[in-house]
């Protein structure tokens, strides 16, 4: 979770021609039934920008700005942060911007936000109720990225509203509570748009005890200077990748020796395991998180969470959707095929989860301009997260994880807390069992018909540091139902941690999916004993039996920047595994 995979620099919006268009031709897409703050304000930018040569001699630093717009009543948390972040991506370097408010606040917070991002405010000046300022652009910004709207179909009809455009709708707790065991049926709210499902290869027969990463891997430090080369764009999207093949074969060659059993590709492509489609599917951008400071309830407190990061909050970037999502690229398919040619293994990719991806893209005042709620950009959230797994199921991969971390906020977060940075989802969250029903419907309608012997799901309580005291706690309990009756056949949970609480109450879950459980700890940088292991995993076979997989709690470098293992430690935690496995296999199971 963390900087720098950008493929934008592939997309053909970013072409010279596109990167030197007048603002006035690129007019930022709204939706002209929302008569809100920022839609008001997106009419006047997209005119002021049109004209913005009018504004050069009346401009507050006495310089003629390259493009103007008026940001209204909006202040730095109600959208005005992002218009300016759409506003200033396309100017040059040292191009100046001007934006025009009648809020008192923005005199505050705009001159910080300047500071943070180096964006320098060159110029302020006060003309009745309207400041006026003037904004160069700073060789830190985010690379351009033009979005162009497309047709994208929606996997369920949006339904008709007459609550507050902001709040989703989910069944009441009442509705959503069933008996452990049985299936929740989708919404009755239209019908899914279906990927055709075409023949799908039959399910890899995984070996008993299967040992293998949850997902991420350390990225090397050549690894780290490309990717943010790449980011910055002095690095060609043909070079970069060049690279990465390097990287991920080093990660193959770690596991093989290691001696796993299922091979992932260390998610070497990606700065970090889900803000990365961000800067992949169309009409979606990545944002500084120092934009998005005023989204949270306690900004001090947010960015103390970014320094437990130890990643500069100017460099962390979130996605921010800016029109209907599509899918113009492959997520990970190219991942997946490039890791499946280096060893004839089974592969396991994991993908961010629906519910993570549409709590962490739901922001009030950016993502409604393109959606009217969140269900409905959650329908295009499983669209194209089902056209990605089923492309992934054709090309024959073993296994698709869909990664959840953010469920634990809902059950285990403060309930006075009803925003956070977990796992990098800001948006905020309703009572827990409509949470939970929510991103129960989400999974149904995102695997309906598919096998589910090779889909996956893991959830772990933060992996974003290795101070154990930072990141949540509390058993399994509060999720049984969910695991329950979510449609997938296998579980990556933690339970080396004792954050994680005790593993008995998961013989509950159903008898016909696999269980993967986390028998060492990707957090301490001492290698667990291998006779302890064996103890743990004989334990575990006791109680689940056969079904019983052997992994990490969770990756050893979720956040690119911020890897919670070196490689030459995680090889040893994944050879420890192996070892045990080998005892235990050895005396006759």
């Amino acid at each position: 979770m963390s900087p720098a995979n950008d493929p934008a620099n592939n997309d053909p919006a970013n072409s010279p021609d596109s990167a030197t268009r007048p603002l006035a031709e690129t007019p930022m897409s709204r939706d002209p039934s929302n008569p809100s703050p920022m839609n008001r304000a997106m009419d006047s930018a997209n005119t002021d920008s049109a004209n913005s040569d009018s504004a050069a001699t009346d401009s507050a630093s006495g310089l003629a700005p390259h493009a103007s717009f008026d940001g209204g009543d909006l202040d730095c948390g109600n959208g005005l942060l992002l218009l300016i972040r759409r506003h200033i991506d396309p100017l040059e370097v040292g191009q100046r911007l001007e934006i025009r408010s009648r809020e008192a606040s923005v005199r505050t917070d705009l001159p910080a936000w300047c500071r943070l991002t180096n964006n320098p405010l060159v110029g302020q000046s006060i003309h009745g109720p309207e400041t006026r300022f003037v904004v160069t652009k700073g060789a830190r910004t985010t690379p351009k990225r033009a979005t162009t709207p497309i047709e994208s179909p929606s996997a369920i009809e949006p339904e008709k509203r007459t609550e507050p455009q902001h709040r989703i709708e989910p069944k009441s707790a009442s509705e959503t509570q069933v008996a452990v065991g049985t299936t929740v049926a989708p919404e009755a709210s239209g019908p899914r748009a279906a990927v055709p499902l075409p023949d799908l290869p039959a399910a890899v027969r995984l070996p008993a005890l299967p040992v293998m990463g949850i997902g991420s891997w350390p990225r090397p430090r050549w690894l780290m200077q490309a990717l943010a080369e790449r980011l910055q764009g002095r690095l060609s999207e043909a070079e970069f990748q060049a690279t990465a093949d390097d990287a991920v074969r080093l990660v193959v060659d770690h596991q093989q020796r290691a001696g796993v059993q299922v091979l992932t590709d260390g998610e070497q492509r990606r700065d970090n395991y889900a803000s990365f489609v961000g800067g992949i599917l169309d009409n979606c951008q990545l944002i500084p998180l120092t934009d998005l400071l005023p989204y949270v309830d306690d900004p001090d407190k947010f960015a103390a969470e970014l320094q437990a990061l130890d990643i500069p909050a100017s460099e962390v970037r979130h996605p921010a959707v800016f029109g209907p999502l599509g899918r113009s690229r492959p997520l990970a398919v190219h991942e997946y095929r490039f890791v499946a040619g280096l060893a004839d293994a089974p592969c396991k990719v994991a993908l961010p989860g629906p519910y993570l991806l549409t709590r962490t893209m739901w922001l009030e005042c950016v993502s409604d301009r393109a959606y009217t709620c969140r269900n409905a950009l959650a329908r295009d959230v499983v669209r194209v997260l089902r056209e990605e797994l089923v492309e992934l199921l054709q090309a024959g991969v073993a296994l698709v994880q869909f990664d959840e971390p953010v469920l634990t906020e809902v059950v285990f977060g403060q309930p006075s807390e009803k925003r956070s940075f977990m796992c990098g989802a800001l948006s905020e969250r309703l009572p827990p069992a409509e949470e939970l029903a929510f991103a129960l419907r989400l999974f149904q309608e995102l695997t309906a018909d598919l096998p589910q012997e090779r889909i996956a799901l893991h959830i772990c309580r933060g992996n974003w540091t290795p101070d154990e005291s930072k990141a949540l706690s509390g058993s399994y309990q509060p999720l049984l139902e969910f695991l329950c009756q979510v449609p997938v056949g296998n579980y990556f949970l933690e339970a080396c941690t004792p954050r994680a609480g005790e593993w008995d109450m998961l013989a509950d879950l159903p008898h016909d999916r696999r269980l993967g459980l986390g028998m060492v700890n990707q957090k301490v940088a001492a290698v667990e004993d291998s006779a302890k292991i064996v103890a743990r995993v004989e334990a575990a076979l006791q109680r689940f039996g056969d079904r019983l997989m052997l992994t990490p709690d969770c990756g050893f470098a979720t956040f690119a920047d911020n890897p919670l293992s070196s490689a030459e430690v995680a090889t040893a935690k994944l050879a420890a595994l192996t070892h045990a496995r080998a005892q235990i296999l050895g005396h006759g199971r």
